[in-house]
């Protein structure tokens, strides 16, 4: 049984999608050696957050107080911060930072500032966690 052969766009498709997984696949790897390079006791921190990667921030995830830095939403802390638990706050799914990596690739120029960012990212939405407002974490 023989196959059709792929038209022009069909053969366009399949290299779109080819050349993101490797995006994706770089991006996972650099968030690793960021992650890699979070101080030790950092991870401490980390016990109940899950990283998690996304192209780009859903619209229930992408600020709507006319913030002119939206664009550049880099990541997003999403749970209960561990000021604001009490005793009844039980088992629950694992808080979430998502990592938005379109962002990253518009705004780094190379490997190590991507790295950097990232890190610094991580290091900002786990303050958040922690319970930091946005002022207290505006020079992280």
């Amino acid at each position: 049984m023989s196959r059709a052969p792929m038209s022009q766009s069909e053969r366009s498709a399949r290299h779109r999608e080819r050349v993101e997984q490797h995006h994706r696949r770089r991006f996972e790897r650099l968030v690793e050696a960021a992650l890699r390079r979070l101080p030790p006791e950092f991870s401490r921190y980390l016990g109940n957050v899950v990283i998690l990667i996304a192209d780009e921030p859903n619209p229930e995830q992408r600020p709507t107080a006319g913030n002119p830095e939206q664009d550049l939403l880099f990541g997003l802390y999403e749970g209960v911060p561990l000021a604001e638990r009490n005793a009844g706050y039980g088992m629950t799914l694992p808080d979430r930072v998502t990592l938005f990596r379109h962002t990253f690739e518009r705004a780094c120029s190379d490997e190590a500032e991507t790295i950097e960012e990232i890190r610094r990212t991580i290091i900002h939405e786990v303050g958040h966690h922690l319970g930091f407002d946005e002022d207290a974490l505006r020079d992280v």
